[in-house]
């Protein structure tokens, strides 16, 4: 089965266009939904050990690089990109044991080093992500510390794959305890004490690790000093659930566990500790809501849920009698989306309301204390620590404004800055507006749009229009590098707020799910069509981008609308909505997007937009780079080698489709800085020559 074999003369000059694809053999595999016949010609590339699909990585990657490298202006972006990334960067301080911890990046480290200070503020190296390993592909995951803060589980993923290894080291020594624990997915690592540790995972699969399906997880127990092989099944063996997570309360009385079947909706579980052999106790029976144990006091529990609350509060309960019917209000629900958290002796409901942050302050019984007062108008996050806590951090930024952490005194109110970076940027030259567009069926959408101050508009400033829309994520705020080198080169960056997020709560999330999944493509394009009305931009000088399933988004759009933009970036996107449940953990997606196999209405629904479905011999696309990972053990990167294969075979006219494939890479966590400036110097690159920037716009 050779590569090169071809059932027709693709490969040749593209009208005129400089560039010779590699050939794509087509297969012919034909799949049967509904009596409807659908032919998957590219099926062969899902195999990702095979030495076929390897080769067509290696030649699309030489056919892009080849492409990239002759663009004039992608080593001064480069360039650029590069000094302005090079600062310090230090993230929030965390008191463990004996020690105070904190992450720091002189720059440009591919990875960010873990340090910590004694008591008398000595500063040491605790963890350095870079000696991991020699092309910085190895990432560190989360740092867990026991209850007295003398031992340390942290977790590592190798080439970006959401498969981790936890290692067990003594935290004064930094020596390793015991053998490294493996095969550990979609984990947290909580402590029981000093004596072992909670995690989750599945078993591996017999075919691909990196894409056979996986939808069995299971909570284990590891002691101390055992091994992996004995760690005992908590929760998930007799009950099946594809997501199952368990943490320990900070007074290190209960265990609560939560399981899913789907990205929303769980049931919830308590387990008292301090009685030997105590019963799981259920709390919530059903996955018709999502809510989560945030904090208990004594047998007072608070839970935070959307149940009955689309904008969500936080309810309290005893756990001797913990059902639904007993939950009382404890901050009730607003008009604006609610995300608690837990610090100091209080609580902080952080309020999002119109995509920015509003954040209160209250005390245990539910009085009101503040409203904090924040730096600007942009994101806050943070707040969060142990309740005895006599400071805690928190984050800023916007579009404009470079992340800074700030320290905050709970009882007092008083905050200042702990640390702000000091970046070659002047905020004051640019400026964000917030607009509200209308959808094609009437809903008020909201985008925020950023450029130098001045700009003129004549409908000729390159323009990224930036969309998710999608499993209640919400967009909000925040400060980029990379963004702010397109707009120093004159480039408009605007973030749509479609539905499908969580912006507005529950009922704008279900308004662009499953049957309802052509509202997030309507959103998109009219806030295309606005951005055009307005005179930011034009057709020619637009570009739309979007990951995972901001993926889907790029590529479903540009199905639909080939003539609306100059360039598409869809990144590791879900592009085969066929068959995207058949992957790894892609059946829990099914919430968001329904399956092929539920129903026909659902498969010809899924089939009208599907991207691979939906590409059409003799359409004039726009210049496309699909950017994915070789290791994507998410979204896989078979949807985007499809997506690529048929635009490649089908595009007419000269617009450019290449594939550049992060190799030993995965979704994007972890990821090396080294490798993240490189691809988004590519993108900017290549979305500027194909706008026609012979040389960078002023």
């Amino acid at each position: 089965m050779a590569i090169a074999a071809s059932t027709g003369s693709f490969g040749q000059s593209q009208k005129g266009n400089s560039i010779h694809y590699p050939q794509t053999k087509k297969g012919e595999t034909v799949d049967v939904y509904f009596g409807t016949n659908v032919a998957d010609p590219y099926r062969w590339l899902e195999d990702d050990r095979s030495k076929e699909t390897a080769a067509w990585v290696k030649e699309q990657n030489v056919v892009t690089y080849d492409y990239l490298s002759k663009i004039p202006y992608r080593e001064v972006i480069k360039s650029r990109m590069e000094k302005l990334w090079n600062y310090e960067k230090i993230g929030s301080p965390n008191k463990e044991g004996n020690y105070t911890y904190y992450y720091k990046n002189n720059g440009l480290q591919n990875q960010s080093v873990m340090y910590r200070k004694d008591a008398k503020g000595v500063e040491t190296v605790f963890l350095d992500p870079n000696t991991f390993s020699k092309k910085g592909t190895t990432s560190l995951g989360g740092v867990d510390f026991s209850k007295d803060g003398s031992k340390v589980a942290y977790s590592i993923s190798e080439g970006g794959s959401d498969w981790r290894k936890v290692i067990l080291i003594d935290a004064e020594s930094k020596k390793i305890m015991e053998d490294t624990l493996v095969d550990v997915k979609f984990s947290g690592v909580s402590w029981k004490g000093n004596e072992g540790f909670y995690y989750s995972s599945y078993d591996k699969p017999k075919g691909s690790e990196l894409s056979a399906k996986t939808d069995q997880h299971k909570l284990y127990f590891h002691k101390i000093g055992t091994s992996q092989k004995e760690d005992k099944v908590i929760f998930g063996l007799s009950e099946k659930r594809r997501y199952v997570g368990g943490f320990v309360t900070e007074d290190n009385r209960f265990l609560v566990i939560s399981a899913a079947n789907s990205t929303y909706g769980n049931e919830l579980y308590i387990q008292d500790l301090t009685k030997p052999n105590a019963p799981i106790v259920t709390i919530v029976d059903n996955f018709n809501s999502d809510s989560n144990i945030i904090e208990n006091e004594g047998e007072k529990l608070f839970i935070e849920t959307d149940l009955n609350a689309p904008n969500k509060r936080i309810v309290t309960v005893d756990v001797n009698n913990p059902k639904p019917e007993n939950w009382k209000d404890f901050i009730p629900e607003t008009e604006n989306v609610l995300s608690p958290t837990t610090g100091g002796g209080y609580f902080f409901a952080n309020y999002m309301k119109d995509a920015v942050s509003v954040i209160m302050q209250y005390d245990y019984s539910g009085k009101m204390i503040r409203e904090i007062k924040l730096p600007g108008v942009g994101t806050a996050g943070g707040f969060g620590g142990k309740k005895e806590e006599k400071t805690l951090y928190y984050s800023f930024t916007n579009y404009t404004t470079p992340g800074s952490i700030y320290s905050f005194e709970p009882n007092s109110g008083k905050s200042e800055v702990y640390q702000k970076p000091k970046v070659d940027f002047k905020s004051e030259d640019y400026v964000s507006t917030q607009v509200f567009y209308t959808s094609k069926d009437g809903t008020k959408i909201p985008m925020i749009i950023t450029h130098k101050k001045g700009v003129k508009l004549n409908g000729k400033n390159p323009t990224i229009l930036y969309g998710y829309g999608g499993f209640n994520i919400s967009l909000t705020p925040s400060f980029s590098i990379a963004n702010a080198i397109w707009m120093e080169n004159g480039g408009v960056y605007a973030v749509a707020n479609l539905r499908g997020g969580g912006e507005y709560g529950k009922k704008w999330h279900d308004a662009g799910i499953k049957m309802q999944k052509q509202n997030v493509f309507d959103d998109f394009i009219a806030a295309a069509e606005y951005l055009i009305a307005k005179k930011y931009t034009s057709s020619d000088f637009l570009a739309i981008r979007g990951g995972s399933n901001g993926g889907l988004l790029v590529g479903a759009t540009m199905t639909q609308r080939p003539d609306l933009m100059k360039v598409a970036l869809p990144a590791v996107g879900v592009m085969d909505m066929l068959r995207y449940h058949t992957f790894t953990s892609g059946a829990g997606w099914a919430f968001d997007y329904g399956t092929s196999q539920d129903s026909k209405e659902m498969f010809e629904y899924l089939k009208g937009y599907s991207p691979v479905s939906n590409v059409k011999k003799g359409t004039h696309y726009p210049a496309t780079m699909v950017t994915t990972g070789d290791h994507d053990d998410r979204v896989v990167p078979a949807h985007s080698f499809k997506f690529a294969a048929e635009l490649q075979e089908k595009q007419a006219g000269n617009n450019p489709v290449v594939i550049r494939i992060d190799v030993n890479a995965g979704h994007g966590a972890g990821k090396s800085v080294a490798a993240t400036i490189q691809e988004n110097v590519d993108i900017q690159a290549f979305t500027l020559y194909n706008m026609g920037f012979q040389a960078l716009p002023k």
